[in-house]
């Protein structure tokens, strides 16, 4: 159950931070609706006050036939007579600042007998080239009457600066959350990193301790003074000694290719043309005593073709062995098919074993390094996981690719696809 506990807190925690961040956005836009509603607002309080309080505006009040919203940003108000243009700047811009609308304000006058405005101006601009702009912007609205015409060009950005401090307010939660989020994210990899490294230091345990003690009790009989005068028995113990030997050493080879693999990056290949079927069964052969231990079966399905391919003959060697020895380990009763073949401009290797399988979850990660399929504290099967990222790093320097296709408890298939050139 690795960090199971953990990557629960983790989707539970995300889903948390996805309803506050829908929320937040919510939020923003209703209150964004809201500005945009009471700027209408103050507007028509704006027209309203200029009909209250000056005679000149109408003979009666600011009613929805006085007062037209052309669209969000323009509007017009119905006049009886019109007023000196100064008169009118001053007074607007009175009401303006009684209602605190401090955006740009552009104002024209409309003069029905001319089908023109006769006057335009801007209050609160930011400058010469902003307000020549606004004014072009400005449509000529055609009415049986005189009116006058508020145009807002920025009333989007006056919104949004009144929206100010909710957006900042968001900003800062979304920065909050994200580095929530990447806290978690770099504690789910240490927690994964650690349990990776523990399983590997149970592994290396388990392997080394065996043949360690194996060695110890070896070499406590063979130094017993009748020992000596039994040669066949010495010469069995000294057999049991160089396997443990050669045992270790097999395993120190692996860490120490691991190492030089972190250290270079990629596999340095002496390559040679040489025929895939035959390599395969050389790789057979030099696992033949692991075979005939777990009374495994080996079929061959190999091309009649000659697959002659240049490649690194040692690496693809050790590749195809750590895949045999991979199929050996997972079955009471070990029965593999190797076969060979060739598709397109590619040719391909499969391996296919009768073991446990691999459930689809951790497919992903088998050919990392040191990872090893949970068993619990469980450790009947020997290795670092070391083969398959060996194998991996193998094909990719060639430029090929492996897959692996496994149902649990019927068995897997490695297949391998490396270029003819």
């Amino acid at each position: 159950m690795r960090s199971k506990v953990l990557r629960l807190i983790m989707i539970l925690l995300t889903v948390v931070m996805g309803v506050i961040l829908i929320f937040q956005l919510v939020w923003l836009s209703r209150v964004y609706s809201f500005e945009k509603q009471q700027f209408h607002i103050n507007v028509v309080r704006v027209m309203n006050g200029i009909y209250e309080d000056f005679d000149w505006a109408n003979q009666g009040s600011g009613t929805k036939e006085n007062i037209e919203k052309i669209e969000d940003k323009t509007y017009l108000m119905r006049v009886d007579s019109l007023p000196t243009f100064d008169i009118l700047e001053r007074d607007v811009q009175k009401e303006f600042n009684d209602f605190s609308l401090h955006t740009e304000s552009c104002v024209a006058v409309y003069r029905v007998s001319e089908n023109k405005f006769i006057f335009k101006t801007c209050l609160f601009a930011s400058g010469k080239e902003d307000v020549e702009k606004s004014l072009l912007a400005m449509p000529v609205e055609k009415r049986s009457f005189d009116y006058i015409m508020l145009s807002f060009p920025h009333r989007d950005s006056y919104l949004i600066g009144q929206l100010s401090f909710w957006i900042v307010s968001s900003l800062l939660l979304l920065i909050t959350l994200i580095g929530l989020a990447v806290s978690l994210l770099y504690l789910y990899r240490q927690r994964f990193l650690y349990e990776v490294q523990k399983d590997f230091v149970n592994n290396f345990t388990h392997e080394f301790k065996t043949p360690l003690a194996v060695m110890k009790i070896t070499c406590d009989t063979m130094v017993d003074d009748n020992i000596r005068k039994q040669p066949e028995r010495m010469a069995k113990y000294a057999d049991i000694m160089g396997k443990q030997v050669e045992h270790l050493q097999k395993q120190v080879d692996k860490l120490l290719g691991v190492a030089y693999l972190e250290e270079h990056k990629t596999l340095p290949l002496e390559r040679e043309q040489f025929s895939i079927n035959e390599i395969i069964k050389q790789a057979v052969a030099k696992v033949e005593p692991l075979i005939e231990s777990k009374n495994a079966k080996v079929d061959f399905k190999l091309s009649e073709n000659g697959l002659s391919i240049n490649a690194d003959k040692a690496h693809i060697e050790q590749a195809f062995i750590n895949l045999v020895e991979n199929g050996l380990k997972y079955s009471d009763a070990p029965h593999i098919v190797i076969e060979t073949g060739k598709d397109a401009e590619e040719y391909f290797i499969a391996v296919r074993d009768n073991g446990i399988g691999i459930d689809t979850k951790y497919q992903k990660d088998i050919f990392k390094k040191f990872f090893r399929v949970p068993t619990g504290d469980v450790h009947n099967v020997k290795g670092f996981g070391l083969g398959l990222n060996f194998v991996k790093k193998v094909i990719d320097a060639h430029h090929g690719k492996i897959t692996v296709n496994s149902i649990p408890g019927i068995g897997t298939e490695f297949k391998i696809m490396l270029p003819t050139q």
